[in-house]
């Protein structure tokens, strides 16, 4: 079993419908060890004139390979409607694999950790509440001297029980 971490995002639909069903997804994916707090995020990138997203994350146990598993996670995305059309586009779901065990990789396809997990605030302080210790595979920076260099503007917290309700 690899302990994997997962982002998730959604800015279209019922986003926090959505979120609450891609953690059902995620169950089915292995063991679901621990979900964030709900986040409103302003979007970051992309075309002008995105609604705000719904950001979370959670702690996974899975017995998946890294591969396996971002396709599962591509899977409940698509599921979710998602269509990739336009980088970094709205969306009805994102589930990022953010970080795999202590596994790195430049593959195009599969980059671990995610290359720009340790720079974004709305990934950073939804891990922070599941792992402020967890450190970066390559550089040793924790969660939490990440997420406190960070830019917080635009990041509200909404929910501590959102997942449960």
């Amino acid at each position: 079993m690899t302990t994997a971490f997962i982002a998730l995002g959604a800015n279209l639909g019922e986003a926090e419908a959505t979120l609450r069903a891609a953690l059902t997804g995620l169950r089915s994916l292995g063991e679901v060890r621990g979900v964030s707090a709900l986040y409103r995020t302003a979007p970051v990138g992309g075309p002008p004139g995105q609604p705000d997203y719904l950001n979370a994350a959670a702690e996974l146990e899975t017995d998946l390979s890294a591969p396996d598993l971002l396709a599962a996670l591509h899977a409940l995305e698509a599921t979710a409607g998602r269509t990739r059309e336009v980088r970094w586009e709205a969306r009805t779901l994102d589930l990022d694999l953010i970080v795999y065990g202590d596994l790195t990789s430049d593959d195009p396809a599969l980059t671990l950790p995610h290359p720009r997990a340790w720079e974004r605030a709305f990934v950073l302080a939804p891990l922070s509440d599941l792992a402020p210790s967890l450190a970066h595979p390559r550089t040793g920076e924790t969660v939490a001297d990440a997420l406190a260099r960070a830019n917080p503007e635009g990041i509200e917290r909404l929910s501590d029980h959102w997942a449960d309700e």
